[in-house]
């Protein structure tokens, strides 16, 4: 039986699903700043807008109060001239008049015109400057936001040891922080007392085992045993045996529940060609081809754990296949910056809607788990731990004919 592994000497974390692609413009995403700024720039562009409104009413209505200020009553030998306005240059006295006042209308509305013109230019300038001023002010007011965001990834991709400790006034944000901070304390207990208990478990669980193991063992060695005793002796060791496999299994799952700390490149195509050896005897014994191309895909991750999920899934894809002429494809690729381990195997027809209860603790698929004698239930339960420990995941999909389809999918 294979040694577990050893437990991460870091606080354990808790596992995250694969993180979603990145857009293609990081940049336009509608954060809290973006907003604050498109909102602190929207009002003052409105309060603007309506304040020249007003000074445009103001002015109109003030330039417009009266007709022209003055006119001619009566002269001999009148002439006009003007630099912006075309008068004649004789005439009768209505004449220059309508004239004048033709032209005091045109200096009224080209001065409405250029102060309405300079006033957005103004306003538009101001606008920039808001925006701009908004930004920086948005960001200084959610920097400890920021901050407590960057804490929580260092905390999501190290250990649970880290904390914010905001320091500043008393307002909303540093009581975010510290009410964060209580909580990573809290969780930080739970999951070091998950690893303690976990630990004592292996200890008292394996010692009583291996104990009985051993008793059977003796017993059964001994050649003037009565047949009976010794029927009911491998019947025990058999129990016994199941039983270690068990404990095994949730120390195992218990362990793979949290993220992998140490990192080493691991190769896919290696690691699936081991649990094929380890496997193979029990296919031939079936009368099950292993068959599959297996490219090089290399992975950071445990080596261990990596081997775990490929033996629990070829075995699963061995036990549960068609009597005669039954096959398992083991595949690995590298494809779009993911590497892919995909186990296909023949086997009865499985319903889509039973797929998810495949991945439950001792769960089978019309099986009860105490009258199978394939496995304790916990091989993909332990492979979709694993998967998740290592920032991947692991999807089933019944096969057309009969049998699945397990493909587990892993960052490089």
């Amino acid at each position: 039986m294979a040694a577990s592994p050893a437990p991460p000497t870091a606080p354990p974390k808790p596992t995250w699903a694969p993180k979603s692609a990145e857009p293609p413009f990081p940049w336009l995403r509608p954060t809290i700043r973006i907003r604050l700024t498109l909102l602190y720039g929207g009002m003052f562009m409105i309060a603007g807008i309506l304040l020249l409104s007003i000074i445009y009413l103001l002015a109109a209505q003030a330039l417009h109060a009266g007709s022209t200020p003055f006119k001619i009553v009566g002269a001999q030998n009148l002439t006009l001239s003007s630099s912006n306005c075309q008068l004649p240059r004789s005439g009768t006295v209505a004449e220059f008049n309508d004239a004048i006042s033709t032209c005091m209308a045109q200096q009224r509305q080209q001065a409405l015109d250029n102060l309405l013109s300079r006033s957005l230019l103004a306003l538009v300038g101001l606008s920039v400057i808001a925006f701009a001023f908004g930004y920086a002010m948005a960001g200084r007011v959610l920097s400890p936001l920021g901050r407590i965001t960057r804490t929580a990834r260092r905390v999501a991709g190290t250990d649970l040891s880290r904390r914010i400790e905001l320091d500043g006034p008393d307002d909303e944000l540093k009581e975010l922080s510290d009410t964060f901070d209580e909580m990573l304390d809290r969780l930080e207990r739970a999951f070091t007392a998950q690893q303690r208990f976990v630990a004592n478990a292996s200890h008292e669980l394996r010692t009583p085992l291996a104990i009985n193991r051993t008793l059977l063992e003796v017993h059964l060695s001994d050649p003037g045993a009565p047949v009976e005793l010794q029927q009911l002796g491998k019947t025990l060791l058999a129990t016994n045996e199941r039983s270690e496999q068990l404990v095994e299994g949730l120390l195992l799952l218990a362990r793979s529940d949290n993220e992998i700390i140490d990192r080493k490149p691991v190769d896919l195509a290696e690691v699936a060609s081991r649990a094929i050896d380890q496997a193979r005897s029990e296919a031939e014994a079936k009368s099950v081809e292993i068959k599959g191309e297996r490219a090089v895909a290399v992975v950071q991750g445990n080596g261990v754990l990596l081997e775990r999920i490929a033996l629990n899934l070829v075995q699963n894809a061995v036990r549960y296949n068609i009597p005669e002429g039954g096959w398992v494809e083991v595949v690995t690729e590298l494809k779009d910056g993911h590497a892919t381990l995909l186990v296909s195997n023949t086997g009865p027809v499985v319903p889509a809607y039973e797929i998810d209860n495949i991945f439950e603790p001792f769960r089978r698929l019309r099986t009860e788990r105490t009258g199978s004698d394939k496995g304790v239930g916990l091989g993909l339960s332990i492979a979709r731990s694993v998967a998740r420990a290592h920032g991947g995941r692991i999807i089933a999909e019944p096969r057309d004919g009969g049998g699945l389809v397990m493909r587990v999918t892993l960052p490089v």
